[in-house]
């Protein structure tokens, strides 16, 4: 295919690209894709007017005409004292439903409805659907989001609050996926793990830090990681504001994992670009068990370009870093707790020093898991 200079879809794994005004969500060969890479922007292209992601507006790669947006992004970044780290957290759970999956799927939904889509479907088993059902809500979409059946009512609760139409799916959360594509042959898949355009919604991540920094960027970012989307956010939006002249250097990107689901931290460890065979189990910081990644080349690509690595990190670690982030007064899901964590060993290990700038990324709030918080702390 021939194109022009102009933004478009990029299989990274076939070279072929694809035009933004097509309704697609992957690639003909059936890859998940990117968008090819963008020049960026620097402190006056900011829109200082709109206290959301919005004021990043200008490095994305289409005009979008009409936002629609419930004010997410502006988290705060908060300083804390951690042993001998004074590492910065972004509070991600200050987004409109509590978790930072509401970047993506703000700019997502936007751009699906440019097109004149008014009907999508997206499968998933906790924070990706309740911001895909809020903000398809808020653009008057008809929803529906698949499930798996296991998933407890107390997270298909905030789904429907939406409006959102659910359907429980039998079998492993792969099941839920496939369904999904399936019927994906007749209702549009706006996936939080397929479409590019989430992603551009993740990387005002990396444009907000930098200008919470005062325009510059941190030595160090911790990242909980499942299906990698904040990893890779981070990743596009540093590499622009580097391509834009705007930062000296890429931070480091570490990937947090429990280790009872690390598939990611697997394949980094055995420096394959592909998945590894790996013993998958059930872990608490339930956010990140994907036992697939469907971008887990794009993923490994990105940690090692930027000379970070990841982290798997064991379940009573976990369990310790929600406790004390508690007694610091946050009160954050497992699967954010994974990050801190992973900051501890990070720290022991001689990888991160006091003396850098480090964030830690913490995407969802404790409300998120309500139940097991309520298991934690009964005592």
């Amino acid at each position: 295919m021939t194109l022009t200079s102009q933004p478009s879809y990029l299989d990274s794994r076939s070279n072929v690209l694809h035009r933004l005004d097509e309704r697609r969500w992957r690639s003909d060969a059936g890859h998940p894709m990117m968008i090819t890479p963008l020049p960026g922007i620097g402190r006056d292209d900011i829109d200082r007017q709109a206290r959301s992601i919005w004021r990043y507006r200008a490095s994305l790669p289409v005009e979008i005409g009409q936002p629609i947006s419930l004010g997410e992004g502006c988290t705060p970044l908060i300083e804390k004292t951690w042993g001998a780290l004074s590492p910065l957290f972004k509070l991600e759970w200050f987004n409109p439903t509590s978790s930072f999956k509401d970047r993506g799927a703000a700019v997502m939904i936007s751009f699906i409805k440019q097109l004149g889509i008014d009907s999508i479907l997206e499968d998933s088993s906790g924070n990706g659907g309740a911001a895909v059902a809020a903000f398809g809500a808020a653009a008057r979409m008809k929803v529906r989001v698949l499930v798996p059946e296991s998933t407890s009512q107390s997270k298909t609760a905030q789904i429907k609050a939406y409006g959102a139409e659910i359907q429980l799916v039998p079998g492993p959360r792969e099941a839920t996926e496939q369904e999904a594509i399936r019927q994906a042959e007749t209702t549009f898949y706006a996936s939080h793990n397929w479409h590019p355009f989430f992603l551009q919604g993740t990387k005002t991540l990396a444009y907000e830090i930098w200008e919470d920094l005062g325009f510059k960027a941190p030595d160090n970012i911790v990242i909980p990681c499942g299906a990698g989307s904040s990893v890779l956010g981070c990743h596009i939006g540093y590499s622009e504001l580097l391509a834009a002249g705007q930062i000296a250097k890429m931070p480091r990107l570490f990937a947090a994992q429990p280790q009872n689901c690390s598939p990611i931290d697997a394949s980094f460890r055995a420096g394959a670009d592909t998945y590894v065979p790996v013993e998958i189990k059930p872990t608490i910081a339930e956010g990140t068990a994907i036992k697939h990644p469907i971008r887990m080349q794009e993923i490994l690509s990105a940690v090692r370009h930027s000379g970070g690595q990841t982290v798997a990190v064991p379940e009573d670690l976990i369990i310790a870093a929600i406790r004390k982030l508690g007694e610091s007064g946050l009160y954050a899901e497992p699967t954010s707790a994974t990050a801190t964590a992973a900051l501890e060993i990070l720290h022991e290990t001689g990888v991160i020093h006091p003396r850098e700038t480090t964030v830690v990324l913490l995407t969802g709030s404790g409300l998120k898991s309500t139940a097991f918080m309520t298991t934690l702390f009964a005592s």
